[in-house]
């Protein structure tokens, strides 16, 4: 008997995607021989998957329960689970085998992956937040680029040369990966262009799981997307413990904020290359802003991705801005600095009052930001930030974490 934890249609519309990648001929020649080599052929799909045995008591007692989190859906049954990621085309679908079982049938052209994950190849820094959050950054094997690493325990297990890098985008090298053979190739996008990116994978039985965790429109929707991760790592107790208190921290301050009379306006971003790109309604950052207790003038428009405005729309409501958040990521700027990238700033009300504010506080000497790797998993932290800005009264004793007060 399957036990569903959530389960709805595929009305979930993600905004942008990634490049495919193209093989040239040589490139496909090369794999094939690999192929041959190595004897990789096969098939990801649950019908080729070894069945050994069936348990006879439920092998997963501890489900997660999704609360927040639309794209995808996790159901459970004896010896297995069932992810189904949603996109406006179709609905992904992923079996979960417990090792040495045997294979569900009738799930059609579901996508097996064997559980517990041993070891994955990840696309992004979002996905070691993620692993570092459940402490299996041990699984790691490889990452699409090695530069953009903050987690100290990372750098360790690739300076010890214990995670490979495999390459982004139209540099992603497919053969490494064959030869690497992971349990699970983890990216970013929807499913169909993980499965149009990766076709060698695909017929090597590697499977390729594209986590579109980026396109949720809230923190804790973005950060529940773990609780894929931890179904992958038999760790759904974990999730759900650290997941709840969370939960818990993010609801009272967001309650804290909300009892406030009094709403700073927000302005957010820089103008750059004749753009201005801000939240859009929808998008995570402007619901940080929200639930911080602050006004922000474009929280009505739709979508969850970012509104390309040029200098003049912006200017009018910049000038009155209380607050300037996310002003760069460069950890060394200053106001000074800003200001001399466009002599207009000088008009704005945060910048003759210095309140600029940015999350660059944690940035290693590699240039990568830990906003963007364990902030994901942390959005009660980044909220406290953000309301010790927009409110200082309301949490004294808070010290910035993620932000920090650009210097003049």
């Amino acid at each position: 008997m399957m036990i569903a934890t959530k389960f709805k249609p595929s009305h979930w519309l993600p905004q942008g995607g990634i490049s495919r990648l193209c093989l040239m001929f040589y490139g496909i020649m090369a794999v094939g021989f690999c192929l041959s080599m190595l004897g990789c052929g096969g098939s990801s799909t649950h019908e080729d998957t070894a069945q050994e045995s069936s348990p006879t008591t439920d092998l997963y007692p501890d489900k997660v329960v999704l609360k927040h989190a639309q794209g995808f859906s996790i159901r459970y049954a004896e010896n297995y689970k069932l992810i189904e990621i949603y996109t406006s085309a179709d609905t992904s679908r992923y079996v979960l085998l417990e090792r040495g079982t045997k294979a569900p049938q009738g799930l059609g052209s579901a996508t097996t992956i064997e559980i517990p994950i041993r070891n994955m190849v990840a696309m992004s820094s979002m996905h070691i937040g993620m692993l570092t959050f459940l402490e299996s950054e041990k699984v790691l094997a490889g990452l699409g680029s090695l530069q953009y690493v903050y987690s100290p325990k990372v750098l360790e297990l690739i300076a010890a040369g214990k995670i490979k890098e495999v390459g982004i985008d139209q540099g992603i090298d497919q053969e490494k990966l064959l030869v690497m053979h992971p349990d699970l190739v983890m990216t970013m996008g929807g499913p169909e262009s993980g499965r149009q990116q990766f076709p060698v994978l695909q017929q090597a039985a590697i499977p390729v799981l594209a986590n579109a965790e980026w396109l949720e429109t809230t923190p804790l929707a973005r950060a529940e997307w773990v609780k894929l991760l931890a179904a992958l790592l038999n760790k759904e107790a974990l999730a759900n413990k650290k997941f709840a208190q969370i939960e818990e921290a993010y609801h009272r301050l967001k309650n804290l904020a909300s009892a406030v009379p009094s709403k700073p306006q927000v302005l957010s971003g820089l103008n750059t290359k004749d753009s201005w790109y801000l939240p859009a309604g929808d998008n995570y950052m402007a619901v940080f802003f929200k639930d911080a207790g602050g006004a922000y003038p474009w929280h009505n428009t739709a979508g969850n991705a970012s509104l390309p405005l040029n200098f003049e729309s912006v200017y009018p409501k910049a000038l009155t801005a209380d607050i300037w958040l996310n002003v760069g990521f460069d950890p060394a700027d200053t106001q000074q600095g800003i200001l001399a990238i466009d002599t207009r700033y000088a008009d704005f009300k945060s910048v003759k009052t210095g309140k600029m504010y940015s999350y660059n506080n944690r940035v290693n000497d590699g240039g990568a930001n830990d906003f963007f790797e364990s902030g994901m998993m942390a959005p009660e932290v980044v909220l406290a930030d953000l309301i010790k800005i927009l409110h200082p009264d309301l949490l004294p004793e808070h010290t910035l974490v993620y932000y920090k007060h650009l210097p003049k």
